[in-house]
C-alpha cells in the first residue's frame, strides 16, 4: 500500500473529527472569498465611480497642472492627443473637459465652486456619473451653448430652479476675471454633499470661448479604462509615448490621493481580518493533526520498528494534511459557490439602511452590497488556505518522526 492511500484511509479513521476540520477550511474559504470580494467589488466601483467624476483612471493635462490648477495651463492639440489614446485595446474612452473654479451668482446669493465643461457628444452614462446621477431636467445637449447642470445643494444654495439664469464668474487664460450668463437646464444629485453642493456642468465650447481657449484647447483628457488595475501600466505606457513628452500623464493614485489613501487603510484592516479567520483555521487544523500524532504514537512506533524511515512518517502526516486541506477546498467551493453566485448577480439590498446611495471618500455609491473575484484574488484564497493546511501539518508531521520506536513498543 503505498503513502497517499495509507494517507488518505488515515483520515477518516475519525470521520467526525475530520469532518469538523475540513468544515472548518469551508468556512475560511466562504469568509475569504466574501472579504475579498467585497473588497474587490467595492474597491473598483469606488475607482471607477471616482474617475468618471472627472478626470478619468487616466489623466493627461499639462505639466504641473494637478500640483497646481489653473486656466492658464491647457492642453494644445487635445483631439491629436485623444486619437493616440483611444486606439489602444486596455482604453474603454477618452473624453475632453475643463475643470476650474467659479463664483456662481443668481438674483438673490452668490456661491463659490467649481465647474467642468464637457462636450455632449462625447459624455455617457458610462464615463460621466452626473448623468447617472440627474433628478431633473436633463443633461447638456449638443446645441444648448447657454445651459448649465447644477448640484442639487448648490440650485438650493443660489435658490434657483430649472429654468433660472445664473451668473458664473471665473478667470481665463491670461488671468482677467470673465463672466457669462447660463439657464439651469438639469439638477444632479450624486449623494455627496461636497460635489452636489458646489459642483456644475457646463458646455466644452461655451466654455473655451469664455476663457479664451482655441478649439483645440482643454484642461485635461480623462482617459477611461476597461479594468482600473492596469492604470500604472497604461501610464506608464504613456508616459513613453513621444507624444506625449511635453504633457503629464497621472493615473488615478496622483490624482485622487485622498480616495487612494481610503482605499489602502480599508485593504489593511481587510488583511487583518483575513489573517485572523485564517489563523484560527490553521489552529483548528494543527490542534487535529497534533492529536492524531499524539494518539497514534505506538503505532508509529510498530511503523518505524518495522522499517518505516522517519523521513517517509513525516511525509505520512504531511499527506493526510494534504488530503484535509483537499477536501476542505471541495467542500468550500461546492458551500461557496450559489453564495457567490447570488451575491455576485443580485446582492443584499441595504437602502433600508442607507437610502438610494452612499458616499465613500467623496464618491458615491450604490445601496446593494455585492461581491466580486478578480482570477488572482481566486488563486490567492485557495493557494492560501492550501499552504496554510499544509503548514499547520508540519510540526505534527515532525513530531510523528521524532518519536523513538524502542519507547512507543514498550507501552504495547
Amino acid at each position: 500500500m503505498n503513502l497517499n492511500t495509507l494517507a488518505w484511509r488515515n483520515l477518516w479513521r475519525h470521520k467526525r473529527r475530520t469532518l469538523i476540520t475540513a468544515s472548518s477550511i469551508a468556512f475560511g474559504v466562504l469568509l475569504a472569498v466574501t472579504f475579498t470580494g467585497a473588497g474587490d467589488y467595492f474597491y473598483t466601483r469606488m475607482i471607477d465611480a471616482g474617475a468618471n467624476m472627472g478626470m478619468g483612471h487616466i489623466t493627461v493635462a499639462a505639466p504641473d497642472y494637478n500640483r497646481a490648477p489653473s486656466s492658464k495651463k491647457y492642453l494644445h492639440q487635445a483631439g491629436k492627443l485623444r486619437q493616440q489614446v483611444i486606439n489602444i485595446e486596455e482604453v474603454a474612452d477618452v473624453v475632453a473637459r475643463i475643470h476650474g473654479q467659479a463664483m456662481f451668482a443668481s438674483a438673490r446669493t452668490s456661491i463659490g465652486g467649481m465647474f467642468i465643461a464637457i462636450d455632449p457628444k462625447q459624455e455617457h452614462a458610462d464615463n460621466n456619473l452626473f448623468i447617472k446621477a440627474m433628478v431633473s431636467g436633463e443633461m447638456l445637449s449638443s446645441a444648448s451653448e447657454k445651459d448649465i447642470v447644477l448640484g442639487v445643494d448648490l440650485a438650493r444654495k443660489l435658490k434657483v430652479d430649472l429654468g433660472k439664469k445664473v451668473v458664473y464668474t471665473t478667470t481665463d487664460n491670461n488671468g482677467d476675471i470673465v463672466s457669462a450668463i447660463a439657464r439651469v437646464s438639469g439638477l444632479f444629485q450624486t449623494g455627496s454633499s461636497e460635489i452636489d453642493g458646489a459642483m456644475a456642468i457646463l458646455p466644452l465650447n461655451t466654455v473655451q470661448k469664455v476663457l479664451g481657449y482655441q478649439q483645440d484647447e482643454v484642461s485635461v483628457l480623462a482617459v477611461t479604462l476597461h479594468d482600473q488595475r492596469s492604470s500604472h501600466q497604461m501610464r506608464d505606457t504613456l508616459q513613453n509615448m513621444a507624444e506625449f513628452e511635453a504633457v503629464e500623464v497621472l493615473n488615478w493614485q496622483q490624482t485622487q490621493p485622498d480616495l487612494a489613501g481610503m482605499i489602502a487603510v480599508d485593504k489593511s484592516s481587510n488583511y487583518i481580518s483575513q489573517l485572523l479567520i485564517a489563523l484560527l483555521v490553521a489552529a483548528g487544523i494543527l490542534n487535529t493533526m497534533l492529536m492524531s500524532v499524539l494518539e497514534r504514537g505506538r503505532e508509529f512506533g510498530v511503523m518505524m520498528a518495522v522499517g518505516m524511515s522517519p523521513r517517509n512518517l513525516f511525509l505520512l502526516v504531511m499527506l493526510e494534511s494534504f488530503w484535509l486541506a483537499v477536501a476542505g477546498l471541495i467542500i468550500g467551493i461546492v458551500v461557496t459557490t450559489p453564495w457567490y453566485l447570488f451575491m455576485s448577480q443580485t446582492g443584499i439590498d441595504l437602502s433600508e439602511y442607507y437610502g438610494e446611495g452612499f458616499s465613500f471618500g467623496g464618491v458615491l455609491l450604490d445601496s446593494v452590497f455585492k461581491i466580486r473575484l478578480f482570477k488572482e484574488s481566486i488563486m490567492a484564497i485557495l493557494i492560501g488556505l492550501f499552504g496554510l493546511a499544509l503548514l499547520s501539518g508540519a510540526y505534527p508531521a515532525w513530531r510523528a518522526g521524532q518519536i523513538p520506536p524502542v519507547e512507543s513498543l514498550k507501552t504495547i
